[in-house]
């Protein structure tokens, strides 16, 4: 196998896939609370662009545990968003365990990747109306 072969995914678009138990309740829910509208939509699903990326919501009627972040956010002001995020109803998680702790629904996240460029971030999670973890960090430079 050469080098061309082992990197034959290095070109794909990475688009995260969240199951919705009820999706005309997920998509007031996106559009409500998140400002967000599907671009696309067949039977049990809906497409939705944000900053280049896509991510769907899938009818399903298995849901996730929530137990750990489906799929992440990265904005300029963490504060403003958050703000405003509340002010339509969203409600933050608060997390205290070793090595993290929310304030006001952000914590303080130490490291960053070093190819961003970044010291570290600051991020919040929230759950959609289906129980998916979502979260949303900024890196500080």
């Amino acid at each position: 196998m050469d080098a061309d072969d082992r990197n034959v995914l290095a070109g794909a678009r990475a688009a995260t896939r969240l199951p919705a138990q009820d999706l005309d309740r997920a998509r007031r829910f996106y559009a409500e609370k998140l400002g967000l509208e599907p671009v696309d939509e067949r039977p049990g699903g809906l497409l939705y662009r944000c900053g280049g990326a896509e991510f769907a919501l899938f009818r399903s009627a298995g849901v996730s545990p929530g137990t750990f972040t489906q799929m992440a956010l990265e904005v300029d002001d963490i504060e403003a968003v958050v703000v405003e995020l509340k002010r339509r109803g969203v409600v933050f998680e608060e997390v205290d365990v070793p090595g993290l702790r929310t304030e006001g629904g952000i914590a303080e996240v130490e490291g960053h990747y070093p190819s961003k460029g970044a010291r570290g971030e600051r991020g919040g999670w929230f759950r959609d109306s289906e129980g998916n973890l979502l979260g949303i960090g900024q890196p500080l430079y």
